[in-house]
């Protein structure tokens, strides 16, 4: 079977002629313009996916960074637990011993009302069981995962209420108290929570000014949420202190149990919220903490 040639002049060999010949017409300035352009995109191009490279590399940065910091709250989170379990069975142990040692203490101060130097020994030991109580009601505390029982109520009566209680051991330290304020200023959270968060701050604040100092309570309720803040005037805090302030366990303090500020963390988490601790511009630390909007009207 024959094959046929193509016939001279068909279309296929009009159309390569025609494309030889327009490229043969270019002159050599107009391949050159013709080089630079294709230059030109690729430059563009290439600068593009650089840009695009970089954008994706500190987005798996970010990523990275932030599933790293995810990891380490899992594993604290998971630490607390156990730590949580083991601290409510000792804690509870030691009450259940403590109440019939402070009653056999106070039959003995009755025995004892006639020898004075056995009473001066007697109060050094009610002293010493009494620093183990507040380390029991502590670790309690701490381990006292309940939900907030939401209510609304009266900021203002409620740092009055925690600052006449410390009212004495103010004075005795001549600590200078300013609480900012407003009037009728509400707040949707459960108080008893609350009041111990404020509570530990407050403590907190007074141990860290043994020789006096400025001690100031604010609030700012705005649109995100109800913040308050505890200041002082102290030395305040190192970097190590700012980083593991809220860590069980971690305390400055000779004879304090670490558990204050962790309470007061777990405290703003079951509202939803955060607690910051922060060095003031004129010295001292600060610490807020800061209840959401959402949390409120959710609970309302």
């Amino acid at each position: 079977m024959k094959t046929s040639k193509p016939k001279r002049g068909t279309p296929s060999d009009v159309r390569l002629s025609v494309v030889t010949a327009d490229a043969d017409d270019l002159t050599l300035p107009d391949k050159d313009a013709n080089l630079q352009t294709v230059l030109a995109a690729w430059h563009t191009a290439t600068v593009r996916l650089e840009r695009t490279h970089e954008t994706l590399c500190g987005e798996v940065a970010r990523l990275t960074k932030e599933l790293e910091q995810k990891n380490r709250e899992l594993a604290r989170k998971n630490r607390l637990a156990d730590l949580g379990q083991m601290a409510s069975h000792v804690a509870h142990e030691v009450r259940n011993s403590l109440v019939p040692v402070s009653l056999y203490l106070s039959l003995l101060r009755r025995r004892l009302s006639d020898d004075a130097g056995s009473l001066d020994i007697l109060a050094k030991v009610e002293a010493g069981f009494a620093a183990l109580d507040v380390t029991v009601n502590d670790l309690l505390n701490f381990t006292a995962h309940r939900n907030p029982q939401w209510q609304t109520f009266l900021v203002g009566d409620l740092v009055e209420e925690i600052c006449e209680s410390l009212d004495p051991q103010m004075e005795a330290q001549r600590i200078d108290l300013e609480v900012d304020i407003p009037p009728n200023t509400l707040l949707t959270a459960d108080r008893e929570m609350v009041r111990r968060a404020l509570l530990n701050l407050v403590l907190n604040a007074i141990d860290v000014m043994p020789d006096g100092g400025d001690l100031v309570i604010t609030s700012y309720d705005g649109a995100g949420g109800f913040e308050i803040e505890v200041a002082d005037s102290g030395p305040g805090l190192t970097e190590e202190d700012r980083r593991r302030v809220f860590e069980p366990f971690y305390t400055t303090k000779q004879n304090g149990t670490g558990l204050g500020l962790a309470i007061v963390y777990h405290i703003a988490e079951a509202h939803g919220g955060t607690v910051t601790a922060t060095n003031c511009p004129e010295g001292g630390a600060a610490f807020t903490i800061k209840f959401p909007r959402k949390s409120m009207r959710a609970a309302a």
